[in-house]
C-alpha cells in the first residue's frame, strides 16, 4: 500500500489582485511520479514554488511527511526532504562539477563516497573536474538534479527538465527519474513534453488559470472538454 508523503489542501496564491492558484488540492505518495501540466500561465511553476517554500501560499495547507510545512522557509523544508530543480539550471558556474555536488552534499551531510555515487548516477563522473559553466545544457540539467539528490530528498520538484533536449537525452533522463522513483523518491514533474511525461507517469494533474481541471491518466485528459478549452481556447 502506498504511503502518502505530500498533501495540498485548498492551496491558494495571489499576486496583488491576480489569483494564480485557486483551491489546489492533491496528494503524492512516496515513490510516485506525478505530472503537472497546463498552458503557460496556468500556475504550474507557482505550485512547486509554494511547495518548496520559494513562495508562501495565501491559504490552504501543505502537509509533508505528516507535518504542516506552510510556514517553514526553504532551507527548513529542504532539511525535511523537499528539493527541486529549475527550468534554467542554477549551478555554480565558476565551480567544478564535483564542487557543485559537494556544496549540496554538505547541507545533506553526505560522505565523500556518496558524492562519487551521485556523480556516477547522473552520468557526470568523467567531467567531475570540469567547470560547470562549460557544460552542455543537458549536463547542466543533470548537475542541477545531482545537487538536489545530494540533499537526500524524499520529494523532488522537477521543473521542465526535458526542455531543449534531444530524444536520446530525454530517454536517459526518463530512465534516471524512473530509477529514483523505484528507490522511493516522490516526484512532481512540470513538463510540456507530453510524450516524455507519458513514459514516466500514470497520473497527471492539469491546471488552467490556477485551477485544477483534471487529475488522472494523460490519455484521458485529452478527452476532457475543459482541458481542451484551456490548451486550445475552446
Amino acid at each position: 500500500m502506498s504511503t502518502e508523503l505530500l498533501r495540498l489542501s485548498g492551496v491558494r496564491k495571489r499576486f496583488g489582485g491576480f489569483v494564480v492558484l485557486n483551491d489546489v488540492s492533491f496528494a503524492v505518495a512516496a515513490g510516485e511520479i506525478v505530472g503537472l501540466v497546463g498552458p503557460n500561465g496556468s500556475g504550474k511553476t507557482t505550485t512547486i514554488n509554494v511547495i518548496s517554500g520559494l513562495l508562501r501560499d495565501d491559504g490552504g495547507s501543505i502537509v509533508f511527511d505528516g507535518q504542516d510545512v506552510g510556514a517553514l522557509p526553504v532551507h527548513r523544508r529542504a532539511r525535511l526532504g523537499i528539493n527541486r530543480t529549475f527550468q534554467v539550471p542554477k549551478v555554480f558556474r565558476d565551480m567544478s562539477v564535483r564542487e557543485n555536488i559537494e556544496v549540496a552534499a554538505h547541507a545533506g551531510r553526505l560522505q565523500p563516497g556518496q558524492v562519487d555515487a551521485i556523480l556516477d548516477e547522473i552520468g557526470l563522473a568523467r567531467v567531475a573536474g570540469q567547470i560547470a559553466g562549460s557544460l552542455t545544457a543537458n549536463q547542466q540539467k543533470l548537475l542541477d538534479l545531482g545537487r538536489a539528490l545530494a540533499t537526500s530528498p524524499k520529494l523532488l520538484l522537477v521543473d521542465e527538465i526535458g526542455a531543449g533536449l534531444n530524444p536520446a537525452e530525454l530517454g536517459a533522463i526518463a530512465t534516471l527519474l524512473e530509477k529514483l522513483a523505484a528507490r522511493g523518491i516522490a516526484m512532481i514533474v512540470v513538463e510540456h513534453l507530453l510524450d516524455f511525461l507519458n513514459r514516466i507517469t500514470e497520473r497527471v494533474i492539469v491546471l488552467g488559470a490556477g485551477r485544477m481541471l483534471f487529475e488522472g491518466a494523460l490519455e484521458a485528459a485529452s478527452r476532457e472538454p475543459e482541458v481542451v478549452a484551456a490548451f486550445f481556447g475552446g
